[in-house]
């Protein structure tokens, strides 16, 4: 059996990682799915939330919102719609939709679209937590 898995992030603007991982967590449609090497095939929806990796060369973390992940045959495929490394994550930018997106959700009366609002405070939360944990 193989030590390593190869990660590919995938979104409909670029191809946003490529690399040999030991071990994978992204945010399924149930919760948290965790892939090692020699993991069996699966499909699953991809939902908000940290996608982390640890590699021979140390790990890392992408923010990951919506669309799917497949593995088979030690390849384990991201097909994202959003996907942003740390680096790229505006954290100024990202507290305005924080706070934008919770005063859509606590107001009182309004015409909102609540699953909309919660997806974008939550993606929010996300981008903020990613960025500092990598001293941003």
């Amino acid at each position: 059996m193989p030590d390593t898995l190869r990660l590919r992030v995938i979104t409909p603007e670029k191809s946003l990682l490529e690399k040999e991982v030991s071990e994978v967590q992204v945010p399924g449609l149930g919760g948290y799915l965790g892939m090692l090497p020699g993991h069996a095939a699966l499909f699953s929806e991809l939902m908000i939330g940290e996608l982390t990796y640890e590699a021979p060369d140390g790990g890392g973390s992408l923010v990951v919102a919506k669309g799917f992940v497949e593995i088979l045959d030690d390849e384990v495929r991201i097909l994202a719609d959003v996907a942003e490394e740390p680096g790229e994550i505006d954290v100024d930018r990202a507290r305005s939709a924080e706070a934008r997106a919770q005063e859509r959700i606590s107001g009182s009366g309004e015409d909102i679209d609540f699953e909309r609002a919660q997806a974008a405070f939550k993606r929010a939360v996300v981008r903020i937590q990613v960025a500092e944990k990598a001293g941003r």
